[in-house]
């Protein structure tokens, strides 16, 4: 039990670095406010999801403290980032009362549902900041917010989920990551 804990306690130190260098020096990032995609950012933040709530919550504070490091990334944008501790939590909540991570079919269904939670998290911020007179757009609210900021968080986050379950899959071979991993 208590190398359980050490192991845990391990793997969200690992993962908040990995969250925090993620937007710092990845070489695929488009910072376009109030849009903003940086390749594998949500990785991390998915994968501590089949750990435990509070490790999703913790590594999703992480990437954000990663965005507001940045020099390239906006205030909506770390706000944005922050808003991913509602989905962080929502979905491990979620996968620690189920049994769903024992079928694909199911895991990509709970993917499109937290696709869209997500979404509809950063359409919020990035409709306060907005509204608030904190961004100003090139084109209309409901193209910059509604489809990029939208539909661009929607894909973004089916892309991450997918490369955190090709991680995940070869990982719970290890009879330790299988023993603390839903």
């Amino acid at each position: 039990m208590k190398n359980n804990r050490v192991l845990k306690l391990t793997i969200a130190g690992v993962l908040i670095a990995i969250g925090i260098i993620i937007p710092l020096y990845s070489p695929i990032k488009f910072p376009l406010e109030p849009w903003s995609f940086t390749l594998a950012s949500h990785v991390v933040i998915f994968f501590a999801m089949f750990i435990s709530p509070l490790m999703a919550i913790a590594v999703a504070l992480g990437t954000a403290a990663g965005f507001a490091l940045s020099p390239l990334f906006t205030l909506v944008v770390v706000f944005r980032a922050l808003s991913h501790v509602v989905f962080a939590g929502l979905g491990a909540y979620f996968l620690q009362k189920t049994t769903i991570t024992k079928s694909a079919i199911k895991l990509r269904f709970f993917s499109l549902t937290v696709a869209v939670i997500h979404s509809v998290c950063e359409i919020i911020v990035s409709s306060a900041f907005y509204f608030g007179g904190l961004i100003t757009l090139t084109d209309s609210f409901l193209v910059s917010v509604i489809i990029v900021v939208g539909v661009g968080t929607f894909m973004h986050s089916l892309i991450d989920f997918e490369i955190a379950m090709l991680i995940r899959i070869p990982l719970l071979k290890q009879p330790a990551i299988r023993e603390i991993m839903k």
